[in-house]
């Protein structure tokens, strides 16, 4: 690496450093590209009492992201409230279950805005005038408004057949909005092509690497808000399957560099009945996922989960707890009370857009 790098792109298979560039796959073998770190140079820059000397957003923890040096941090992205959850706690028999509610994470009340901050902060640093992504919601919300709060002209790929009230967010911050006849796994894959033709910076394309960056912030804000701690328990939703192995990967990134200590954590992915392919999948024991369509009387989540095919066995291997029920976190008491045994802690990853049924 570089020794003017924190960071660059690394395949994850063969291990060809590619830099810091708007790519997210390898030029080599075709592997997916992922951020690797300079962990040693880190260690040295950075502590739990400069965390705690900066402001309470995400951008506390800028040596543990892909973020160029020059990069603009006036927007307060992150560092939701973790809240604890009495009456949960008392149904599972805890008085340690907390919600980390990113359904008011500012400014679209989701986790996207914290992946969209990361990833348009490479966008100005790559030059590039338009932003975009393929999105159902949440998404293209997250792009507009800070693409707005940047000066950057969004453009959006939507499905046509996207609810009325998903888009108008969207529309409030001025963005362009393109709706592509066809399911989501149609959008994404023009996307694809219109990144590969065009200098345009695709959130989750060819910003790929640096966008999935910002979901650890959750997994920090976790340690730190539980006084620099690891939980026993993590109940994420599943969604693509990303979210779970980057709030595993902070929770390690931690460890290692010594501001937490070790701890066998526990996590469990949560998936909706009417759409549950990666449940599905590790429960039939494939090495495969397949898409399923939601039907909204199992479900309020009105989207197809896509995978692309290199995200399988990567989404299967880092997902072993991803289909069991949440277990009671402590055995009961004959008395019935809570006993405070271990803690437990669940995600919930937005509150802004679901789909209401006709």
């Amino acid at each position: 690496m570089s020794t003017s790098l924190r960071y660059e792109l690394r395949c994850r298979e063969c291990q060809t450093t590619w830099g810091n560039q708007p790519i997210s796959f390898c030029q080599k073998c075709f592997a997916p590209l992922e951020v690797a770190y300079d962990w040693a140079r880190i260690s040295k820059e950075i502590s739990k009492d400069e965390i705690a000397r900066r402001p309470t957003n995400l951008w506390r923890y800028k040596e543990f992201l892909p973020l160029p040096e020059q990069h603009d941090a006036s927007l307060p992205v992150g560092f939701t409230p973790l809240v604890k959850a009495k009456g949960l706690g008392e149904t599972l028999r805890s008085k340690s279950v907390y919600l980390k509610n990113d359904a008011v994470c500012f400014p679209t009340l989701s986790f996207k805005d914290r992946v969209v901050a990361v990833a348009l902060a490479q966008a100005r640093n790559f030059g590039f005038d338009v932003v975009s992504c393929s999105s159902t919601g949440n998404l293209a919300n997250a792009v507009a408004a800070q693409a707005a709060h940047l000066g950057l002209r969004a453009c959006v790929f939507i499905p046509s057949d996207l609810e009325a009230a998903k888009v108008l967010n969207t529309q409030v911050y001025g963005a362009q909005i393109v709706r592509i006849d066809g399911n989501y796994d149609h959008v994404n894959r023009l996307c694809s092509q219109i990144a590969d033709k065009h200098r345009w910076g695709f959130v989750n394309v060819n910003l790929r690497p640096y966008y999935a960056e910002g979901s650890k912030t959750v997994g920090y804000e976790i340690a730190e808000q539980l006084g620099w701690r690891l939980p026993d328990n993590v109940v994420v939703p599943m969604a693509g399957g990303s979210l779970i192995g980057k709030i595993y990967k902070a929770f390690k990134e931690l460890t290692d560099l010594g501001l937490v200590e070790a701890k066998n954590v526990k996590f469990f992915g949560a998936q909706a009945t009417g759409c549950s392919p990666i449940s599905t999948a590790v429960k039939a024991g494939q090495s495969e996922i397949t898409p399923q369509t939601v039907r909204l009387r199992k479900t309020v989540l009105a989207k197809t989960d896509q995978f692309p095919p290199e995200s399988n066995l990567r989404i299967l291997f880092s997902c072993e707890h991803a289909t069991k029920r949440l277990p009671l976190l402590s055995k009961p008491n004959p008395s019935g009370k809570p006993s405070p045994l271990a803690t437990g802690l669940c995600v919930p990853s937005g509150a802004n857009l679901t789909t209401v049924p006709a």
